[in-house]
């Protein structure tokens, strides 16, 4: 796992990219658990279930649209910008691997043909006018 942050705030974690090659166990937390977007890595074994279960409802209140990309097939260039949209790393995601945006800006170029991209996000999506801000 990969960990990109802020330039002008050390502190503030903007990207991360991963690969099925680090699951140490059953399961992997990726993202930070203070994080809105939450994704895990899950290795399990023939036969494994869980118990039927509902999540509970509770009201989240966020000022923050995540995204994370998982490619399914071929490969993706990952342009990852900091807060003052500048480029920060540019870095290549290959099947079964992922990119999460916490914060800060990205862009994503194919670099194969036929490409497939699990792409998830921050909901609910409100059109383009309410949900991208284009960095020049």
């Amino acid at each position: 796992m990969k960990k990109f942050y802020s330039k002008i705030n050390p502190d503030v974690l903007l990207h991360l990219t991963s690969g099925v090659t680090n699951l140490k166990s059953e399961r992997t937390d990726i993202s930070p658990e203070e994080e809105y977007l939450q994704l895990a890595l899950l290795k399990l074994k023939k036969g494994k279930t869980f118990r039927p279960h509902k999540h509970i409802i509770k009201e989240k209140i966020t000022d923050i649209a995540q995204e994370s990309w998982f490619v399914y097939r071929g490969s993706v260039e990952c342009i990852f910008y900091d807060l003052d949209d500048s480029i920060i790393s540019k870095e290549i995601i290959k099947e079964g691997e992922l990119s999460i945006t916490f914060r800060g800006g990205h862009n994503y170029r194919i670099l194969e043909e036929d490409t497939i991209v699990l792409e998830y996000k921050t909901g609910p999506y409100l059109g383009i006018e309410n949900d991208k801000k284009f960095i020049k």
